[in-house]
Protein backbone atom coordinates (compact mmCIF):
# COMPACT_ATOMS: atom_id res chain seq x y z
CA UNK A 1 0.00 0.00 0.00
CA UNK A 2 0.66 3.61 -0.70
CA UNK A 3 2.08 6.10 2.25
CA UNK A 4 -0.94 8.52 1.89
CA UNK A 5 -3.12 5.16 2.81
CA UNK A 6 -0.97 4.04 5.48
CA UNK A 7 -1.09 7.09 7.13
CA UNK A 8 -2.46 10.65 6.53
CA UNK A 9 -0.53 13.02 8.72
CA UNK A 10 2.68 14.45 7.00
CA UNK A 11 3.94 16.40 10.15
CA UNK A 12 3.47 15.62 14.35
CA UNK A 13 3.29 18.43 17.06
CA UNK A 14 5.41 18.00 19.56
CA UNK A 15 3.52 19.72 22.77
CA UNK A 16 7.24 19.87 24.31
CA UNK A 17 8.73 19.90 28.06
CA UNK A 18 5.99 21.21 30.38
CA UNK A 19 7.00 24.37 31.22
CA UNK A 20 5.07 27.98 31.46
CA UNK A 21 5.89 30.33 28.12
CA UNK A 22 7.57 33.09 29.84
CA UNK A 23 9.77 30.71 30.99
CA UNK A 24 11.11 28.98 27.68
CA UNK A 25 14.05 31.85 27.63
CA UNK A 26 15.33 30.74 31.12
CA UNK A 27 14.93 26.95 30.34
CA UNK A 28 16.37 27.66 26.97
CA UNK A 29 19.42 28.83 28.19
CA UNK A 30 19.64 25.82 30.57
CA UNK A 31 19.38 23.33 28.24
CA UNK A 32 21.61 24.28 25.51
CA UNK A 33 24.39 25.04 28.32
CA UNK A 34 23.85 21.67 29.55
CA UNK A 35 24.17 20.23 25.54
CA UNK A 36 27.24 22.06 24.80
CA UNK A 37 28.59 20.97 27.89
CA UNK A 38 27.44 17.05 26.53
CA UNK A 39 29.47 17.40 23.62
CA UNK A 40 32.42 19.11 25.31
CA UNK A 41 32.66 16.92 28.46
CA UNK A 42 32.69 13.94 25.82
CA UNK A 43 34.94 14.79 23.20
CA UNK A 44 37.04 15.63 26.06
CA UNK A 45 37.04 12.39 26.87
CA UNK A 46 37.63 10.53 23.63
CA UNK A 47 40.67 13.31 22.77
CA UNK A 48 42.74 12.23 26.14
CA UNK A 49 41.75 8.53 25.56
CA UNK A 50 43.13 9.14 22.33
CA UNK A 51 46.38 11.13 22.96
CA UNK A 52 47.51 9.18 26.17
CA UNK A 53 48.80 5.76 25.41
CA UNK A 54 48.54 4.59 29.13
CA UNK A 55 44.88 4.91 28.25
CA UNK A 56 45.21 2.48 25.21
CA UNK A 57 43.39 -0.25 27.30
CA UNK A 58 39.95 -2.34 26.81
CA UNK A 59 38.20 -0.55 29.82
CA UNK A 60 39.07 3.20 27.86
CA UNK A 61 38.02 1.64 24.53
CA UNK A 62 35.31 1.01 25.34
CA UNK A 63 34.96 4.39 27.25
CA UNK A 64 35.29 6.00 24.07
CA UNK A 65 33.16 4.21 22.09
CA UNK A 66 30.35 4.90 25.03
CA UNK A 67 31.30 9.05 25.00
CA UNK A 68 30.55 9.00 21.22
CA UNK A 69 27.48 7.19 21.76
CA UNK A 70 26.14 9.78 24.31
CA UNK A 71 27.08 12.40 22.47
CA UNK A 72 25.10 11.10 19.13
CA UNK A 73 22.46 9.79 21.88
CA UNK A 74 21.56 13.50 23.17
CA UNK A 75 21.97 14.53 19.61
CA UNK A 76 19.02 12.92 18.61
CA UNK A 77 16.49 15.03 20.66
CA UNK A 78 18.65 17.75 22.32
CA UNK A 79 18.95 20.25 19.00
CA UNK A 80 15.09 19.64 17.61
CA UNK A 81 14.35 20.78 21.00
CA UNK A 82 16.10 23.91 21.39
CA UNK A 83 14.97 24.30 18.00
CA UNK A 84 11.44 24.28 18.60
CA UNK A 85 12.10 26.28 22.35
CA UNK A 86 13.59 28.77 20.28
CA UNK A 87 11.28 29.60 17.26
CA UNK A 88 7.99 28.55 19.34
CA UNK A 89 7.18 25.83 16.66
CA UNK A 90 6.13 22.25 17.35
CA UNK A 91 6.07 20.70 14.15
CA UNK A 92 8.49 17.61 12.88
CA UNK A 93 7.81 15.98 9.91
CA UNK A 94 7.03 12.40 9.48
CA UNK A 95 10.13 11.61 7.95
CA UNK A 96 11.95 13.14 10.83
CA UNK A 97 10.16 11.89 13.06
CA UNK A 98 10.50 8.38 12.04
CA UNK A 99 14.51 8.55 11.77
CA UNK A 100 13.86 10.48 15.28
CA UNK A 101 12.71 7.04 16.71
CA UNK A 102 15.23 5.22 15.13
CA UNK A 103 18.26 6.30 16.00
CA UNK A 104 17.29 6.82 20.02
CA UNK A 105 16.29 3.25 19.74
CA UNK A 106 19.95 2.39 18.29
CA UNK A 107 22.07 4.86 20.23
CA UNK A 108 20.04 3.70 23.65
CA UNK A 109 20.32 0.33 23.02
CA UNK A 110 24.00 0.78 22.42
CA UNK A 111 24.90 2.38 24.95
CA UNK A 112 23.01 -0.50 27.17
CA UNK A 113 25.50 -3.04 25.35
CA UNK A 114 28.20 -1.10 25.88
CA UNK A 115 27.64 -0.83 29.74
CA UNK A 116 27.50 -4.63 29.80
CA UNK A 117 31.10 -4.63 27.99
CA UNK A 118 32.46 -2.43 30.51
CA UNK A 119 31.12 -4.45 32.93
CA UNK A 120 32.50 -7.61 32.05
CA UNK A 121 35.87 -5.78 31.35
CA UNK A 122 35.66 -5.02 34.86
CA UNK A 123 35.06 -9.05 36.15
CA UNK A 124 38.10 -10.01 34.51
CA UNK A 125 39.89 -7.52 35.88
CA UNK A 126 39.05 -8.30 39.78
CA UNK A 127 38.46 -12.11 39.03
CA UNK A 128 40.92 -12.86 36.73
CA UNK A 129 43.68 -10.71 36.80
CA UNK A 130 46.35 -13.10 35.47
CA UNK A 131 44.19 -13.87 32.92
CA UNK A 132 43.52 -10.53 31.58
CA UNK A 133 45.63 -9.87 28.81
CA UNK A 134 44.63 -13.08 26.91
CA UNK A 135 40.89 -13.00 28.11
CA UNK A 136 40.34 -9.51 26.63
CA UNK A 137 42.47 -9.27 23.60
CA UNK A 138 42.22 -6.62 21.27
CA UNK A 139 40.37 -8.69 18.51
CA UNK A 140 37.33 -9.38 21.31
CA UNK A 141 36.96 -6.30 22.12
CA UNK A 142 36.66 -4.98 18.65
CA UNK A 143 34.43 -7.95 18.27
CA UNK A 144 32.06 -6.52 21.23
CA UNK A 145 31.70 -3.45 19.89
CA UNK A 146 30.66 -4.61 16.60
CA UNK A 147 28.10 -6.71 16.95
CA UNK A 148 26.85 -4.27 19.83
CA UNK A 149 26.50 -2.16 17.21
CA UNK A 150 24.99 -4.67 14.15
CA UNK A 151 23.05 -5.68 16.23
CA UNK A 152 21.32 -2.47 17.83
CA UNK A 153 20.80 -1.33 14.24
CA UNK A 154 18.83 -4.37 13.38
CA UNK A 155 16.90 -3.54 16.69
CA UNK A 156 16.23 -0.30 16.00
CA UNK A 157 15.31 -1.26 12.16
CA UNK A 158 12.94 -3.58 13.05
CA UNK A 159 10.46 -0.99 15.69
CA UNK A 160 11.17 1.59 12.86
CA UNK A 161 9.50 -0.86 10.17
CA UNK A 162 6.69 -2.49 12.33
CA UNK A 163 5.78 1.52 13.26
CA UNK A 164 5.97 2.55 9.23
CA UNK A 165 3.11 -0.01 8.53
CA UNK A 166 0.90 1.98 11.13
CA UNK A 167 -1.90 4.31 10.14
CA UNK A 168 -2.32 8.17 12.45
CA UNK A 169 -5.76 8.97 11.40
CA UNK A 170 -7.00 10.91 14.50
CA UNK A 171 -4.62 12.60 16.00
CA UNK A 172 -0.91 13.93 15.69
CA UNK A 173 -0.10 15.68 18.79
CA UNK A 174 3.04 13.97 20.59
CA UNK A 175 2.86 14.76 24.27
CA UNK A 176 6.30 14.97 24.30
CA UNK A 177 9.51 17.07 23.42
CA UNK A 178 10.60 14.22 20.60
CA UNK A 179 9.32 11.20 18.75
CA UNK A 180 8.86 8.98 21.64
CA UNK A 181 7.88 5.12 20.77
CA UNK A 182 5.85 4.47 23.12
CA UNK A 183 4.21 8.35 22.45
CA UNK A 184 3.19 7.10 18.95
CA UNK A 185 1.96 3.68 19.81
CA UNK A 186 -0.68 5.61 21.51
CA UNK A 187 -1.59 7.92 18.62
CA UNK A 188 -1.87 5.03 16.23
CA UNK A 189 -5.40 4.16 14.97
CA UNK A 190 -4.45 0.86 14.10
CA UNK A 191 -3.89 -2.72 15.87
CA UNK A 192 -0.45 -2.13 17.97
CA UNK A 193 -0.37 -5.23 19.08
CA UNK A 194 2.54 -7.08 16.91
CA UNK A 195 4.70 -3.72 18.39
CA UNK A 196 3.97 -4.06 21.89
CA UNK A 197 4.76 -7.74 21.22
CA UNK A 198 8.33 -7.16 19.87
CA UNK A 199 8.90 -4.37 22.33
CA UNK A 200 8.57 -6.98 24.98
CA UNK A 201 10.47 -9.72 23.17
CA UNK A 202 13.45 -7.44 21.87
CA UNK A 203 13.37 -5.23 25.15
CA UNK A 204 14.08 -8.24 27.04
CA UNK A 205 17.04 -8.76 24.81
CA UNK A 206 18.49 -5.28 24.35
CA UNK A 207 17.74 -3.69 28.30
CA UNK A 208 16.90 -7.27 30.40
CA UNK A 209 19.06 -9.31 29.51
CA UNK A 210 22.47 -6.96 29.49
CA UNK A 211 21.37 -5.83 33.10
CA UNK A 212 20.96 -9.67 34.19
CA UNK A 213 24.91 -9.43 32.83
CA UNK A 214 25.80 -6.60 34.79
CA UNK A 215 24.32 -7.50 38.06
CA UNK A 216 26.14 -11.17 37.33
CA UNK A 217 29.85 -9.52 36.81
CA UNK A 218 29.23 -7.57 39.96
CA UNK A 219 27.59 -9.90 42.12
CA UNK A 220 31.04 -11.98 41.08
CA UNK A 221 33.48 -9.09 42.06
CA UNK A 222 31.61 -8.92 45.08
CA UNK A 223 32.04 -12.46 45.89
CA UNK A 224 35.75 -12.03 44.84
CA UNK A 225 36.85 -9.15 47.08
CA UNK A 226 34.85 -11.09 49.97
CA UNK A 227 36.79 -13.38 49.86
CA UNK A 228 39.87 -11.69 50.08
CA UNK A 229 38.56 -8.94 52.19
CA UNK A 230 41.24 -6.03 52.77
CA UNK A 231 41.00 -2.35 53.00
CA UNK A 232 43.54 -2.26 49.89
CA UNK A 233 41.67 -4.54 47.94
CA UNK A 234 37.95 -3.00 48.67
CA UNK A 235 39.69 0.38 47.80
CA UNK A 236 40.85 -0.35 44.61
CA UNK A 237 37.70 -2.05 43.52
CA UNK A 238 36.07 0.77 44.38
CA UNK A 239 38.50 2.79 42.25
CA UNK A 240 37.84 0.50 39.44
CA UNK A 241 34.43 0.21 39.38
CA UNK A 242 32.96 2.76 40.89
CA UNK A 243 32.47 5.45 37.91
CA UNK A 244 31.19 2.68 35.84
CA UNK A 245 28.55 1.79 38.95
CA UNK A 246 27.39 5.38 38.96
CA UNK A 247 26.57 5.22 34.75
CA UNK A 248 25.17 2.29 34.94
CA UNK A 249 22.99 3.80 38.11
CA UNK A 250 21.89 6.67 36.33
CA UNK A 251 21.45 4.73 32.73
CA UNK A 252 19.56 1.73 34.30
CA UNK A 253 17.63 4.32 36.49
CA UNK A 254 15.95 6.42 34.21
CA UNK A 255 15.08 3.38 31.88
CA UNK A 256 13.09 1.86 35.45
CA UNK A 257 12.04 5.21 36.51
CA UNK A 258 10.53 5.94 32.93
CA UNK A 259 9.24 2.30 31.30
CA UNK A 260 8.60 0.28 34.91
CA UNK A 261 7.12 2.64 37.00
CA UNK A 262 3.24 3.42 35.76
CA UNK A 263 2.07 6.57 35.50
CA UNK A 264 -0.94 7.82 34.85
CA UNK A 265 -2.59 8.30 31.52
CA UNK A 266 -4.10 11.66 32.11
CA UNK A 267 -0.74 13.22 32.08
CA UNK A 268 2.50 12.74 30.79
CA UNK A 269 4.34 15.21 32.69
CA UNK A 270 6.12 12.45 35.08
CA UNK A 271 7.52 11.14 31.47
CA UNK A 272 8.45 13.75 30.35
CA UNK A 273 10.81 14.87 32.87
CA UNK A 274 12.32 11.56 33.28
CA UNK A 275 13.02 11.77 29.34
CA UNK A 276 15.05 14.77 30.02
CA UNK A 277 16.99 13.60 32.27
CA UNK A 278 17.60 10.13 30.85
CA UNK A 279 18.44 12.05 27.68
CA UNK A 280 19.81 15.00 27.94
CA UNK A 281 21.10 15.25 31.81
CA UNK A 282 22.85 11.76 32.12
CA UNK A 283 24.76 11.93 29.07
CA UNK A 284 26.38 15.54 30.48
CA UNK A 285 27.10 13.78 33.91
CA UNK A 286 28.94 10.48 32.57
CA UNK A 287 32.55 13.00 31.93
CA UNK A 288 32.37 14.46 34.83
CA UNK A 289 31.56 10.96 36.88
CA UNK A 290 35.07 9.44 34.82
CA UNK A 291 36.94 12.39 35.18
CA UNK A 292 36.49 13.59 38.97
CA UNK A 293 36.34 9.65 39.63
CA UNK A 294 38.73 8.50 37.89
CA UNK A 295 42.41 8.84 38.70
CA UNK A 296 44.21 7.43 35.35
CA UNK A 297 41.97 10.38 33.42
CA UNK A 298 42.76 13.06 35.65
CA UNK A 299 46.07 12.34 35.27
CA UNK A 300 45.87 12.43 31.30
CA UNK A 301 44.30 15.82 31.65
CA UNK A 302 47.18 16.99 34.08
CA UNK A 303 49.04 15.54 31.27
CA UNK A 304 47.50 17.33 28.77
CA UNK A 305 47.06 20.70 30.38
CA UNK A 306 51.38 20.23 31.38
CA UNK A 307 51.90 19.76 27.72
CA UNK A 308 50.14 22.53 26.51
CA UNK A 309 51.66 24.81 28.65
CA UNK A 310 54.69 23.88 27.78
CA UNK A 311 54.26 24.34 24.18
CA UNK A 312 52.61 27.46 25.30
CA UNK A 313 55.98 28.66 26.96
CA UNK A 314 58.14 27.76 24.34
CA UNK A 315 56.20 29.43 21.59
CA UNK A 316 56.48 32.57 24.06
CA UNK A 317 60.65 32.04 24.85
CA UNK A 318 60.67 31.85 21.27
CA UNK A 319 58.87 34.75 20.18
CA UNK A 320 61.48 36.80 22.83
CA UNK A 321 64.42 35.43 21.83
CA UNK A 322 63.35 36.16 17.64
CA UNK A 323 61.74 39.85 18.63
CA UNK A 324 65.54 40.36 20.31
CA UNK A 325 67.44 38.63 17.50
CA UNK A 326 65.00 41.40 15.02
CA UNK A 327 66.68 44.22 17.18
CA UNK A 328 70.45 43.17 17.10
CA UNK A 329 70.33 42.88 13.36
CA UNK A 330 68.69 46.05 12.61
CA UNK A 331 71.34 47.81 14.72
CA UNK A 332 73.89 45.96 13.22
Amino acid sequence: MRRENQSSVSEFLLLGLPIQPEEQGMYYALFLAMYLTTLLGNLLIILLIRLDSRLHTPMYFFLSHLALTDICFSSVTAPKMLMNMLMQTQSISYAGCICQEFFFLLFASVDSFLLTSMAYDRYVAICHPLHYTRMMRQSLCFLLVFVSWVLCSAVALLHTLLLVRLSFLRNNTIRHFFCDLSALLKLSSSDTTINQLAILIVGSVVITLPFICILVSYGHIGATILRRPSIKGICKALSTCGSHLSVVSLYYGGIIALYFVPSSNSTNDKDVIVSVLYTVVTPMLNPFIYSLRNRDMKGALRNILRRFFSMKDNFFIMDIISSQSSHVSFYL
